[in-house]
C-alpha cells in the first residue's frame, strides 16, 4: 500500500474554488481501480491549509493516477490558487498490515 499526504496552502481568496476543484478530483480518484482512500481535510483553525490523504494499492496505481484526465485537470486548475508549492509526503503503513482487510 502506498500512502501519500499532500499538504496544500491556498490563497485566502481561492478557498472556495480550490475546494470545488479538489472535491471533483476526489470523486473521480475514488473510482480508480487501485485507489483505497482519497480524503480531503481542512485545518480547523486555518481554512487556507488542506491535506489530501491518498492510499493506493501499488506504485503503479499511483503512477496511473498521475496520468488521469481528472488529476491533470485538478493540477492545472489549482496551480495558481496555491500560496506556496504543495508538498507530498510518503508514509509507511504500520497498521492495518497487509494481512488485514481494508
Amino acid at each position: 500500500m502506498i500512502v501519500t499526504c499532500i499538504y496544500v496552502t491556498v490563497k485566502p481568496d481561492a478557498i472556495q474554488e480550490f475546494t470545488k476543484a479538489t472535491v471533483e478530483n476526489h470523486r473521480e480518484s475514488v473510482r480508480e481501480p487501485g485507489n483505497l482512500r482519497f480524503d480531503i481535510i481542512q485545518l480547523s483553525d486555518d481554512p487556507t491549509r488542506f491535506m489530501i490523504y491518498e492510499a493506493y494499492v501499488s506504485e503503479s496505481d499511483v503512477s496511473v493516477h498521475k496520468t488521469t484526465a481528472h488529476y491533470l485537470k485538478w493540477r492545472d486548475t489549482v496551480a495558481e490558487m496555491m500560496a506556496e508549492p504543495r508538498k507530498g509526503v510518503r508514509y509507511n503503513i504500520v497498521e492495518p498490515s497487509e494481512r488485514s482487510k481494508w
